[in-house]
């Protein structure tokens, strides 16, 4: 049975193999986008995609109706995907080290590359997969991803896909990962199951050059 967590604000700090973080390596790529029809502004530095959206930048894809990308003085890129009317708009990366895979899903998708951070809004829900296996699940009203912590932020409320607006997780085992906020300690030697993630109160909520 999935646990149905009380509270509407609950941040997750995940023991994930190592406490591996996104792909680094996706910073320095290039962006591309294959669209429909683009709409470019060179004075404001912003371009428009819209019709059946992919981008691609290294490890990580979105899928969209339409896609506003923006670049600010330092380079960094700014995107908010949006799903057509009743779909979810789709985001995928891989995570640094490790076979495993972040997705995730909302109506409309907010990409904060200087703040290196990924945001899911209404009916939002976010997957890690470890190979082809799911091992954890949760959903929302809005999720927001923290690339350089690894912690997820999820806010419930009328926005969630689940009765009552009430967030939702389901979080497998740490699979003789190091225990929280240790990146990179040594795995500890055979022993009982460790008890899943721990779930702690959020006062709030928490780059990449082109």
């Amino acid at each position: 049975m999935r646990p149905v967590l009380p509270a509407a604000l609950l941040a997750f700090t995940l023991a994930w193999s190592g406490a591996a973080q996104a792909e680094r390596a996706d910073r320095n790529l290039p962006m591309n986008i294959e669209a429909d029809a683009l709409r470019y502004d060179d004075l404001r530095q912003t371009s428009i995609f819209t019709g059946r959206v992919v981008l691609t930048k290294g490890t990580i894809i979105i899928r969209g109706a339409r896609v506003d990308v923006r670049q600010d003085a330092e380079g960094f890129q700014y995107g908010v995907v949006t799903a057509e009317p009743g779909k979810r708009a789709f985001y995928r990366q891989k995570r640094e080290g490790v076979d495993e895979y972040i997705e995730g899903e909302g109506e409309t998708i907010e990409y904060d590359g200087k703040a290196d951070r990924v945001k899911f809004i209404r009916r939002a829900e976010l997957r890690r997969f470890r190979g082809s296996a799911m091992v954890d699940e949760i959903t929302g009203g809005i999720i927001t991803y923290e690339n350089t912590s690894d912690v997820f932020t999820v806010d419930g409320g009328a926005a969630a896909p689940t009765p009552g607006g009430r967030v939702r997780a389901m979080l497998g085992p740490r699979d003789g990962a190091s225990g929280p906020g240790v990146p990179g300690a040594a795995r500890a030697p055979a022993a009982p199951a460790a008890p899943p993630a721990q779930l702690r109160s959020s006062p709030g909520l928490a780059g990449e050059p082109k």
